[in-house]
């Protein structure tokens, strides 16, 4: 019983880990190019790319 329960859970967490890493690699190639400025409460912020 304990074999497949660890089966599940190591299954899971590899989906969880894919997943994550799938969604941070999109974040990543669909970021635009370029220079980046906000306004906000704390002063003006300016990223170059």
């Amino acid at each position: 019983m304990t074999r497949s329960n660890n089966l599940y859970l190591i299954i899971g967490a590899l989906i969880v880990v894919v997943a994550g890493l799938s969604f941070y690699l999109y974040r990543e190639e669909t970021k635009p190019e370029g220079v980046s400025i906000s306004i906000g409460e704390n002063g003006v912020k300016v990223e170059g790319q």
